[in-house]
């Protein structure tokens, strides 16, 4: 992980990149940059020179291309670099959906903290309570892991996505290819994880596991007797008017406006790039499954950290953040992450990748100033640069 980025830590083209950010660089030529989309600036509109230089530089190290949208208190910025086709050149668009791979955490999240401000589960209770014999075996025990452990990564539970038959079948082309289609139920994606040895004990360290995710999704379910996509759409997407964003379940296209996704299929960043834009997301439920734009994130990050989706204790409890080792500038709280920036501004929010997509979605403390962006390839660019040249450029 690069300590100037929020995480960006999910399903992404191989093992190696299920726990770290992708830094590679350009496997492919750089396809022509298109113009960037902007609102009618008004006199003291900020030009976001530097945050349009960071994208054209993501298209120059081979991402196919960036579109992001950014509000602050001057209004909302659009802007597009690079092409959504690479057969076609079709540029993209800034109000493209696409697939947001880890930021579901916070959606997650978010659902699980209203249910313990309802009063209807406690952080504190044990993942047994809730999910009885579910995390058992080769050392997991599921009666001494609790719901916060699972939402800030320090359960210890083995990550599924590591686990090397998932990525040949998941991440790699020959396995891609042949079960793209496949469904995986949250269940089985646990069952994967339980065949291995937990990484520590529950609470004596930090590791990023997808499995905390799909078991929280569970923990949904059993609690409310409601799906966690109805959850996320009654709570979330629902009230704040995200028609962009929604759980897929077995539905394997994005729907328009959209580009297509690229990746490597492979555990290298070079060689040839695929059109892996259809797939059946269930291989990431809980974790990382969800389709939104840029727009929407935008809206909820803002939402979420104003404090109109949680009560005060809550949100606090979501941004209590525990060190991320190796990245001294990047905290963990509950599916939302801290990182603090070269200019001294810390931004909240969360990263994700999936296949042919890498996402980023960071707010203010405040809320007030937010910037959520997408990479249609899942092998290069610097996402970091981004982020760092809104906030700390012009």
């Amino acid at each position: 992980m690069t300590a100037s980025r929020t995480l960006r830590i999910a399903l992404v083209g191989a093992a190696a990149l299920t726990a770290a950010s992708l830094t590679a660089s350009a496997a492919v030529a750089a396809p022509a940059m298109a113009e960037p989309t902007v609102t009618a600036p008004s006199p003291a509109t900020r030009t976001h020179s530097a945050t349009q230089e960071a994208m054209d530089a993501a298209v120059k190290d081979g991402v196919p291309g960036v579109a992001g949208q950014v509000k602050d208190k001057y209004g909302v910025w659009k802007a597009t670099s690079g092409v959504g086709n690479l057969k076609t050149k079709q540029p993209r668009s800034a109000h493209d959906r696409y697939r947001v791979g880890s930021i579901t955490k916070t959606f997650v999240s978010t659902v699980l903290l209203q249910l313990e401000a309802e009063g209807r589960l406690s952080l504190d209770d044990k993942v047994d309570k809730w999910l009885p014999g579910v995390v058992r075996g080769n050392g997991h025990d599921g009666s001494k892991v609790t719901l916060r452990q699972l939402l800030n990564h320090t359960s210890g539970i083995f990550n599924y996505t590591a686990d090397d038959e998932f990525v040949r079948k998941a991440f790699l082309k020959d396995g891609f290819f042949k079960h793209r289609y496949d469904t995986a139920t949250l269940g089985q994606l646990v069952e994967i994880a339980m065949s291995h040895k937990p990484d520590f004990a529950p609470g004596a360290s930090w590791n990023y596991s997808n499995t905390n995710y799909t078991l929280a999704a569970m923990v949904i379910e059993s609690a409310t007797g409601n799906s966690y996509g109805d959850e996320i759409h009654d709570r979330i997407t629902e009230p704040l008017g995200l028609h962009a964003t929604f759980v897929p379940g077995t539905y394997p296209k994005v729907p328009g406006p959209s580009s297509r996704a690229y990746g490597k299929l492979a555990e290298t960043t070079t060689g040839p790039t695929y059109d892996v834009t259809e797939l059946n997301a269930t291989l990431a439920g809980g974790s990382g499954d969800m389709i939104s734009d840029s727009g929407d994130l935008n809206r909820f990050y803002s939402a979420l950290l104003r404090g109109k989706l949680l009560p005060k204790a809550q949100l606090a409890e979501m941004k209590k953040t525990v060190k991320v080792d190796g990245s001294p500038n990047l905290e963990y709280g509950l599916g939302l992450s801290a990182t603090k920036l070269s200019c001294g501004i810390t931004v909240w929010g969360h990263g994700g990748g999936i296949h042919g997509s890498l996402s980023e979605a960071v707010t203010t403390a405040d809320g007030r100033h937010s910037l959520s962006f997408n990479f249609n390839g899942d092998w290069a660019g610097d996402s970091g640069a981004v982020i760092e040249a809104e906030f700390c450029g012009e």
